[in-house]
């Protein structure tokens, strides 16, 4: 059954280092939830937190409203993949997907008929009696997989699993994760620092920075409206652009950068004096059709090949600066030329300042 999980103001200290720093959530039953961020930023010390591998040193941490306070990871409903998957190399398949149902004292056709279901549910029927160390790597993932799995628990981690493979595995194992989250209705928590695996995988995203939430939220959100320009930095948002000046008209506003005004999205929680325009290149127009559009006219400062694209930089007056994709076959004007760029609603966003590159 399904677990909720409440996180209720947690740090963990090591001596002056504040790993997590106040962190506060409240994780749903059956969620699949994403703790996000770069090394270094606490995620991985809040799930040892999460699954009692470590104890915080101060808040607490309940699991559908019981503390959790004193019961060690053995003890706890969760179950944990690892970076490292720590198979056991002596030990076959089925003997390392049933080694916790042996500890539980499970015997015989019980034991061996779970084991079964447990590499059926991860598409492995069949490789009980396999050696672990003659499997593939997406192989030996799907094992570590089965062997949480089949302890049938409420909550199951997910500690950087698919650092060190390849593309291909790393797409076919997000697809994996994703189809036994439905087949199980467990909690599930996945740390990462692969933003592709969080939005592709995720119900709500949590972005950790220096042991703090920066933002929670369902992955569209993360661009709609970023809360602070290291979000929208981290999510892939590099055009964060100085205004001059900010006029307000309820929802809506206009910016002016280097003379020339941009409409945009307000923020709702950001001060006057400390906000920045995020702008998405995915809403910006070029050519034709930009025309029709407010935006701003810019100065082409470089182009970069691509491949099937090119990344072309234009500036404003001012010297800041925005990229936008434009197809590989199309003529680009040269460095120095004028380009229209037009903005659709919802390209440009007023965001917190915080986190910003200190300009220089």
């Amino acid at each position: 059954m399904a677990i909720a999980i409440g996180i209720d103001n947690v740090s963990r200290h090591f001596g002056p280092l504040r790993a997590v720093d106040g962190v506060s959530l409240d994780i749903k039953a059956g969620e699949f939830f994403t703790l996000l961020g770069s090394s270094g930023c606490g995620k991985s010390t809040l799930l040892k937190l999460i699954g009692g591998f470590d104890a915080p040193s101060a808040g607490r941490i309940t699991f559908d409203g019981k503390d959790m306070a004193g019961i060690p990871a053995n003890r706890r409903p969760v179950n944990t993949v690892f970076q490292g998957l720590g198979l056991f190399p002596h030990m076959t398949v089925a003997q390392n997907v049933g080694y916790g149902l042996r500890l539980r004292g499970l015997r015989g056709k019980v034991l061996d008929d779970k084991v079964a279901e447990a590499l059926e549910l991860v598409q492995l029927a069949g490789f009980g009696p396999r050696d672990v160390n003659l499997l593939s790597g997406g192989q030996r993932q799907r094992v570590a997989l089965a062997r949480a799995l089949v302890m049938e628990p409420g909550i199951l981690l997910l500690d950087e699993p698919l650092t060190g493979l390849d593309e291909g595995l790393r797409q076919q194992m997000r697809d994996e994760f994703g189809r036994l989250h439905k087949r199980t209705g467990a909690t599930f928590i996945l740390v990462t620092h692969n933003q592709d695996e969080a939005l592709s995988l995720s119900d709500r995203i949590a972005v950790m920075h220096a042991g703090r939430i920066e933002q929670v939220d369902q992955p569209q959100r993360f661009f709609d409206q970023p809360a602070n320009a290291f979000v929208a930095r981290f999510v892939g948002i590099e055009a964060l652009l100085r205004p001059e000046t900010v006029e307000r008209h309820g929802d809506e506003g206009i910016a002016t950068i280097a003379g020339q005004k941009l409409p945009v999205k307000l923020a709702t929680t950001a001060q006057s004096g400390s906000t920045v325009i995020a702008v998405r290149s995915d809403r910006l127009v070029v050519g034709d059709g930009a025309a029709p559009l407010p935006g701003a006219t810019l100065t082409v400062v470089e182009s970069v090949f691509r491949g099937l694209h090119r990344d072309v930089k234009l500036a404003f007056a001012d010297g800041q600066t925005i990229v936008v994709a434009i197809p590989a076959d199309r003529d680009i004007p040269a460095v120095g030329a004028a380009m229209k760029v037009g903005m659709k609603p919802g390209a440009a966003i007023e965001i917190s300042s915080s986190g910003m590159p200190e300009a220089g």
